[in-house]
């Protein structure tokens, strides 16, 4: 495993660590969904910060054409997220922690392949 795929690995756990964190305390506050979205928008913070200070610290793109590129990175993977966890939740009644945690690891894949390839462009 090369150094960029793991800090990859690390800094897409912790932002997956802390949307779920997020989503665990306010599911009960709020709609599921927008739990969701709230967990989303605190963890893009952690995700875009170590991304772009670790994963991707050779990128051939400025600070702030990252940020743009990673913003639509980043809301594509919540779509897909969102839809996937209310699939399984709204859908299939497959509990709710379960069916975020299925949702981050479909829309992670995604990222990585928008991440490396555009976002973060080397």
């Amino acid at each position: 495993m090369n150094a960029s795929t793991f800090w990859f690995l690390a800094v897409g756990g912790s932002a997956a660590l802390t949307h779920m964190l997020v989503f665990a305390f306010f599911q009960h506050r709020m709609l599921p969904e927008v739990a969701n979205a709230l967990g989303f928008c605190i963890a893009f913070f952690v995700s875009f910060a170590g991304h772009r200070l670790l994963s991707f610290k050779d990128a051939g793109t400025s600070v702030g054409t990252s940020l743009g590129r990673f913003i639509v990175t980043a809301l594509a993977g919540f779509v897909s997220n969102e839809l996937v966890f209310m699939l399984l939740w709204r859908g299939l009644g497959a509990p709710s922690l379960a069916a975020l945690f299925v949702a981050l690891v479909f829309a992670a894949g995604q990222t990585f392949v928008l991440s490396r390839f555009w976002a973060f462009r080397r």
